[in-house]
């Protein structure tokens, strides 16, 4: 368990509109009264300047989902972290499995992409976890320490800085979940790695993600090492993310 209170960041993915955003993060923020988690809300990056306006100086911190390899360049439709830090991004989402499936995204992507976060001063929510194949081979423990290491390789004394986020590939956006005892034991190996690399490991919030919802958030919450969540549906609606965050304050 990490020193620190219960970290929630909810991942829009490719949803909102100005409006829609302005509706949900108005109710979020003013039911955020009986909650004492840290949260944050990672938007699409078109919606970051939005977003900083709409919550600057509220309880809310805001983030991007995803972030460039690159500085600057000839890179065309991408996003370096320097851009985001101009709207004082918190947190970039990095190698969350539907980029690492979708967009190709390998484990030296994850890695650098954690490093340009570092760099500009943004926490890189760092996405781990394992196919449905690879959990039935037993692969689950090897995936997500081979996932992890290539970004404490690449990191070395930063890592401390990171947030880590198991996301069972099989239980994201499908409705199912990890049991507690499942999401448990994989926390506690991600949490042993992290030790094995830094006497500050316990600085590093390990969020679960994965179908998390209200009605399971608090049974996943009350695990020793889960000190979170990254929540995707569940975090367009507000009042489910505010049933949550308030799990998340027990």
């Amino acid at each position: 368990m990490t020193m620190n209170s219960k970290l929630m960041v909810g991942n829009w993915k490719m949803n909102g509109s100005l409006a829609a955003n302005a509706s949900l993060l108005s109710e979020i923020s003013s039911g955020l009264r009986e909650t004492s988690c840290r949260v944050a809300v990672c938007v699409p990056a078109l919606y970051l300047a939005q977003a900083q306006n709409l919550l600057a100086g509220s309880l809310v911190a805001w983030g991007a989902q995803d972030v460039s390899t690159h500085e600057s360049g000839a890179y065309t439709g991408e996003v370096s972290a320097n851009m985001l830090r101009d709207f004082a991004v918190r947190y970039a989402i990095v190698g969350h499995s539907e980029r690492r499936q979708y967009h190709g995204e390998t484990d030296d992507v994850v890695a650098t992409k954690a490093q340009r976060a570092l760099a500009a001063g943004i926490t890189p929510i760092v996405c781990v976890g394992e196919s449905l194949a690879e959990r039935e081979a037993g692969q689950t423990e090897a995936v997500v320490k081979r996932q992890l290491a290539a970004v404490i390789h690449a990191n070395g004394h930063c890592i401390s800085e990171i947030v880590v986020a198991y996301e069972p590939v099989w239980a994201i956006g499908t409705g199912l979940t990890a049991s507690p005892e499942q999401a448990q034991s994989v926390h506690a190996v991600l949490r042993a790695q992290l030790q094995a690399a830094t006497a500050q490991a316990d600085r590093v919030s390990i969020l679960y993600g994965g179908s998390m919802n209200a009605a399971n958030a608090a049974s996943l919450l009350a695990q020793p090492d889960v000190d979170g969540g990254l929540i995707g549906g569940a975090s367009l609606k507000a009042p489910d993310f505010l049933s949550m965050l308030k799990a998340a304050s027990r």
